[in-house]
């Protein structure tokens, strides 16, 4: 594990793709003590390709987060498309339609490796190639998060909070009781 190795945190924190990354990040910011714990290698998250262009929003996020040194280096600010049909090419202005809004080509595996970066030089708890994991004991006021390490060593953490940003396939999504799920 990179950082401690704690029995006890705030929030359990499933999945280190760019939602599970970044709320550790704005935990840790404002006090919050997290574990991080990754199926995958970091080379692995570091290498998935996904989405590309970055909204406003995140970008603001980003920069409000002390997260966007490299994004502002290297990232694309876009404020609009040209679409073509029938030979005739039309502009879209992003900004015109949105108030001033762009994009910004900056691939999330960009974002994910600047938040692996941040995490494992703040010294925080983030584990790769867990296996086994589980979450537990959800309903109660001390959920439980349990992995095996890369190492081999199994290890059980207490939590306020588990926060399961492991996808839609995840071990978190159906790990939530029935009475818990709302609609």
């Amino acid at each position: 594990m990179s950082g401690r190795r704690p029995s006890r945190t705030q929030v359990g924190i499933v999945g280190a793709g760019p939602a599970g990354l970044l709320l550790a990040h704005l935990l840790a910011l404002r006090g919050i003590d997290s574990v991080l714990v990754e199926l995958r290698s970091r080379a692995y998250c570091e290498a998935r390709q996904r989405a590309g262009v970055l909204e406003q929003g995140s970008v603001d996020l980003l920069r409000a987060a002390g997260l966007a040194a490299r994004l502002d280096r290297e990232g694309l600010v876009h404020g609009g498309i040209c679409l073509q049909f029938g030979g005739e090419r039309q502009h879209i202005d992003f900004r015109d339609l949105t108030g001033g809004r762009t994009v910004t080509v900056y691939a999330q595996t960009e974002v994910v490796k600047d938040l692996i970066a941040a995490r494992l030089a703040a010294g925080a708890a983030l584990e790769f190639e867990v296996t086994d994991t589980e979450v537990a004991d959800l309903e109660t006021g001390r959920p439980v998060l349990r992995f095996t390490s890369a190492d081999g060593v199994r290890h059980e953490v207490t939590c306020d909070a588990i926060a399961g940003c492991d996808g839609f396939h995840g071990i978190c999504r159906p790990a939530i009781p029935a009475a818990l799920v709302s609609g």
